[in-house]
């Protein structure tokens, strides 16, 4: 039994090849021979129609020819543009804003996120979620807060346009949920700001050395902290077991490093010195372009002081494969002072004195002891030892006396030498009355 024909069905308009065209109208049914046939021409007519084309190439005459090699350098040297130019970005560009005009039709599908915030935070986001709602409604977007479950919901809507506005939304709530404040988190919604939660807690296993590197991250009175947000235009948020950070791409990169980093126990101080560095060096065009590797400071890791040392060392003793020698025994120390040969009676007087000795040893010391509390101190002599006069402390008596008679010649308000008595200048002034 023969099998059947083989049966193609084509539809449409057709197909063209070259200037040969089969054009078709409706369903139709070809043998295999047909359509065999049917591509072999067309094949035949593309083929003659490149040749042609080549042909014409080929014979026609070319204006490049004509040109010198000169003028191509010169075109090349135009076209070309240095590395340099396409790899920095020109001061003052800005990216231009999406707008309703670039994606007017909407989204297809309605997109959502959720996260959740714990329980202190309820208070703060039932006051400002007024707030939340009315600048995710600015992109188009609801926001939902649960309270019963402790959860914050965000969700596309049919006049959302911008895809992205979604994501944003995401990381507002988590920022929030991250006690981040409002006034912060919001800023998330433009287009030159990104966000970054890193999760600290895993990072060092002891609890208390977790607690001192992550106070080491705030600083006194939080001075680290600010002087990283200055260099980074970053804000920083350290919350439990998460650094919540808000700022540009570039700042973000440099706090996650700052901050994994003091974490393995490198002070932020030493990144802060190099970000300072790196600020000074980017305002100046020159050194922009160079490698800053010349300027940078390189921070070795200090050796650890060395274990302390035990105050009593126990000195190995060196290994002998021998042995150590067998003690000796009670007989045989006997034997060596030449006891075990005396009787039991010399035995027992002999340790009879032994004990003897030794008490009247420990009776002595006893009554030394006792007689401590009898003996008087030594007194300190009552009278002090009087210093032999030298010669510069002997004073002339003869120089002092004719001083004081010196000061009784002149009238300083001392009395006279030879005072009258008040009688004798009485008796004067009455006979001069007279």
């Amino acid at each position: 039994m023969k099998s059947p024909p083989w049966i193609h069905t084509m539809t449409g308009s057709g197909f063209s090849s070259g200037d040969a065209k089969f054009t078709l109208r409706g369903t139709k049914t070809f043998s295999r021979r047909q359509y065999t046939r049917c591509l072999s021409r067309a094949h035949d007519d593309q083929t003659q129609r490149l040749t042609s084309l080549l042909s014409a190439a080929m014979a026609a005459p070319t204006d490049s020819t004509s040109e010198t090699p000169t003028n191509k350098k010169q075109k090349k040297s135009k076209n070309t543009v240095d590395d340099t130019e396409l790899l920095t970005v020109p001061d003052g560009w800005t990216e231009p804003k999406f707008t309703r005009e670039d994606n007017p039709k909407g989204l297809l599908e309605e997109s959502s996120f959720a996260t959740l915030f714990p329980k202190y935070r309820e208070a703060y986001l039932k006051e400002c979620w007024p707030l939340v709602q009315k600048a995710l409604g600015d992109v188009f977007i609801n926001a939902k807060l649960d309270l019963i479950e402790g959860s914050m919901t965000v969700h596309t809507t049919k006049k959302t346009f911008d895809p992205y506005a979604i994501l944003r939304a995401r990381d507002l709530i988590k920022l929030l949920a991250r006690s981040v404040p409002f006034e912060q988190a919001v800023r998330i919604l433009e287009d030159d700001m990104a966000c970054d939660i890193i999760k600290i807690g895993t990072l060092v296993r002891n609890r208390e050395r977790f607690v001192k590197r992550r106070q080491r991250l705030i600083g006194p009175k939080g001075s680290t902290l600010k002087a990283l947000e200055l260099l980074t235009n970053c804000y920083v948020m350290v919350q439990g077991n998460t650094v919540s950070a808000l700022g540009p791409f570039n700042g973000l990169k440099e706090v996650r490093k700052v901050v994994l980093e003091t974490m393995k126990n490198i002070h932020p101080i030493y990144n802060i010195k190099t970000l300072m560095i790196k600020r000074e060096l980017a305002n100046d065009p020159e050194l922009r372009t160079q490698s800053w590797e010349r300027f940078l400071p390189n921070f070795r890791h200090k050796s650890l002081s060395k274990r302390k040392q035990p105050k009593k060392k126990t000195v190995k003793k060196e290994y002998t494969p021998f042995p150590p020698p067998q003690p000796e025994s009670k007989i045989d120390k006997e034997l060596a002072t030449g006891e075990f040969f005396l009787r039991e009676s010399e035995k027992r007087r002999k340790k009879m004195t032994e004990i003897k000795v030794k008490q009247a040893e420990a009776l002595s010391k006893k009554q030394e002891q006792r007689q401590k509390d009898f003996i008087p101190p030594k007194e300190k002599p009552a009278v002090k030892k009087t210093k032999p006069a030298t010669t510069e402390n002997k004073i002339d008596i003869q120089a002092l006396k004719e001083k004081v008679k010196k000061a009784k010649s002149k009238k300083l308000g001392a009395p006279p030498v030879n005072p009258e008595t008040p009688s004798a200048k009485d008796g004067k002034r009455k006979k001069l009355k007279r």
